[in-house]
């Protein structure tokens, strides 16, 4: 009687249990996608700039060597002088800045012309020490772009203000332009440097004033043409100005893209 009370105080076995419901599936996670953003398009001018960086950055590479752009600028004013006033070349004469009917190369050529052999020494003689200077400090190409701008843009201006039965002639400009150039890449915040510029600066433009001639030719007579030697000067302030709100490539920058360009062509 006792194993039989205990028998049934055990528990009965609980019926199993089935699920209608099939269990819901995980979801598989998928590979992410990774979408190709298209490079950017360059800008039209990029090319130019990129290019004319290349330039100045190679032309800097020539700066502890001799100087050969300014003498080839001296050879070509003399030479031009030669053909015009020696050997009496009518076609040299179409290469001076005629106010009343100018050519666009006339505001270029102009500056390589002269009227008398004191017209041309003195201003080669100033074109020969300014420009050795701006050519040891930034190259021959910063050379040769700084004559013709500064020259070039020294003859738009006096064109726009002088008579139109002027006509000009001369290296002035570009004299008064080479000589802010080269006065502006050298100068820096020290004291001295400062102390040096104020002194030396007002005899040195009384000197080129004095023997620097931008010629005009006012009817028959010859003029010092000193619009030229203002707009000339400016001209060079502002080319100072523009080049240093430039961003050249530092030597590591263009390292790693030289680089890199040498990877994809691999």
């Amino acid at each position: 009687m006792a194993a039989q009370q205990l028998l049934l105080l055990l528990p009965l076995p609980l019926p199993s249990r089935t699920f209608s419901k099939p269990l819901p599936s995980l979801p598989i996670p998928l590979p992410a996608l990774r979408l190709r953003r298209p490079p950017p398009r360059p800008a039209p001018l990029a090319p130019l700039r990129d290019e004319a960086l290349r330039w100045l950055a190679k032309d800097k590479q020539w700066q502890g060597r001799r100087p050969n752009g300014i003498f080839w600028i001296l050879l070509l004013n003399v030479g031009i002088y030669v053909a015009d006033h020696l050997f009496q070349i009518e076609h040299i004469k179409a290469m001076y800045l005629y106010h009343a009917f100018p050519s666009w190369f006339q505001f270029v050529t102009s500056t390589f012309c002269h009227a008398n052999w004191n017209h041309l020494s003195s201003n080669l003689f100033f074109v020969y020490i300014f420009g050795k200077l701006v050519e040891e400090e930034e190259g021959s190409f910063a050379l040769w772009m700084s004559y013709i701008l500064t020259g070039a843009g020294s003859n738009l201006i006096s064109w726009l203000v002088l008579p139109t039965s002027s006509v000009s002639l001369g290296a002035s400009g570009a004299v008064f332009g080479l000589f802010t150039i080269s006065v502006l890449v050298k100068m820096s915040w020290d004291w001295r440097k400062i102390l040096e510029v104020l002194i030396l600066g007002q005899f040195v433009v009384d000197k080129v004033m004095e023997a620097a001639r931008a010629t005009t030719v006012t009817g028959h007579s010859l003029q010092v043409n000193n619009i030229a030697h203002l707009s000339g000067a400016l001209i060079g302030a502002a080319l100072v100005f523009l080049i240093n709100r430039i961003p050249f490539p530092s030597d590591g920058d263009s390292s790693k893209s030289s680089k890199d360009t040498r990877e994809k062509r691999s």
